[in-house]
């Protein structure tokens, strides 16, 4: 993911500038392969009104661009929130682009239980374990109402499963 970082009428600060690739690397994480580029803009406002800065994150993905502005009067509150904005969007795009291609594939989704067999929370996946013994994977941005640090082998979970690059993927995950 290519990273651009602008400053307008200041100079970018270290602080901003480390908020700026940690938040990036999450979005990579959570978003592996999606964006193509990311642009963030900091401008220096001279209106009190608005707060004293305005952010611009641009994300290029796919036949799409995501874009984020916020104004206010502390960069690194504003850089969490369109970041926190920019992920929520990026998960809603993929999700209506996985409904789409499943409709036109004719996919039928499937929801069922099981157990977790194998959960890797540092790589942010986990397989779940079917009573007739097959493995469904899942990522942790299927899980519902819950993080990867909170399952634990032998859990009781619901999920709907839809068919997957590598096969059986669970679209969500809740504890049962």
């Amino acid at each position: 993911m290519e990273l651009q970082v602008e400053g307008r009428n200041l100079d970018i600060r270290k602080v901003w500038q480390d908020k700026i690739e940690n938040e990036k690397e999450r979005l990579s994480r959570h978003h592996p392969g999606l964006v193509h580029n990311l642009r963030v803009t900091i401008e220096g406002t001279r209106h009190h009104k608005e707060g004293g800065y305005e952010l611009i994150v641009v994300a290029s993905v796919p036949n799409d661009t995501v874009v984020v502005k916020r104004k206010g009067e502390k960069v690194r509150v504003l850089l969490g929130e369109a970041f926190d904005t920019m992920g929520q969007q990026l998960k809603e795009l993929q999700r209506k682009r996985r409904q789409t291609v499943k409709v036109q594939e004719g996919a039928v989704l499937s929801s069922g239980e099981g157990v977790v067999k194998k959960v890797f929370p540092f790589e942010y996946y986990g397989f779940i374990a079917t009573p007739e013994g097959r493995e469904i994977y899942f990522h942790e941005n299927a899980l519902k109402d819950m993080k990867i640090t909170d399952l634990n082998e032998g859990d009781a979970v619901k999920f709907g499963e839809s068919e997957g690059d590598k096969g059986p993927s669970a679209s969500w995950v809740k504890m049962a």
